[in-house]
């Protein structure tokens, strides 16, 4: 009985080998794997300033220094100017709007208001024309408080929302899965 534990052992092992093998494949569209899921043929990007169609200042040049930041920090991309660059992301600001969420019931003023940015951007291959990615009415929102005991800025919400839309829009510059 005890000659016959170790090849119990071994069945064991190699049975869960073969049950995990099916687990990994050798790209990552096909299933999980280790390779990369940005696309290796592109090695340059870059990033004019998005324009801005809304009435809030300054919040493109926020916005495409938080996708420029995201781009640096995640992928394997270098920023490059456009006329040297493999790819193009462009975009435009389309909208902001701002929401009340919640009131003081002795004041009636805005405890909690969410902010909310629109936008619309094509990521085109500068080598072939092709669209790599293209979204309208991409829009993220953050959460601020107003309030006097708090007394967050609108600029805070903005903020919270363009990192938010800025790590979003990267997430999908990657290879379709």
């Amino acid at each position: 009985m005890i000659g016959c534990f170790p090849s119990i052992i071994l069945a064991a092992i190699i049975a869960l080998g073969l049950a995990l093998m099916p687990g990994c494949a050798s790209s990552p569209n096909q299933g999980y794997a280790f390779d990369s899921t940005f696309d290796e043929s592109i090695n340059t990007i870059a990033i004019p300033i998005f324009r801005n169609e809304t009435t809030s200042r300054g919040i493109e040049v926020q916005l495409t220094e938080a996708i420029m930041k995201q781009v640096s920090q995640r992928t394997p991309w270098r920023l490059t100017p456009s006329d040297r660059a493999d790819t193009t992301l462009v975009g435009v600001v389309t909208g902001t709007t701002l929401r009340a969420l919640s009131d003081d019931p002795q004041t009636g003023l805005v405890q909690e208001q969410a902010v909310q940015v629109t936008i619309r951007f094509e990521w085109r291959d500068n080598r072939s024309g092709e669209i790599l990615v293209a979204r309208d009415n991409y829009s993220a929102s953050a959460v601020f408080h107003p309030s006097r005991a708090v007394g967050d800025r609108l600029e805070l919400g903005q903020r919270s929302a363009i990192e938010e839309l800025a790590s979003d829009i990267v997430s999908d510059m990657r290879s379709s899965w």
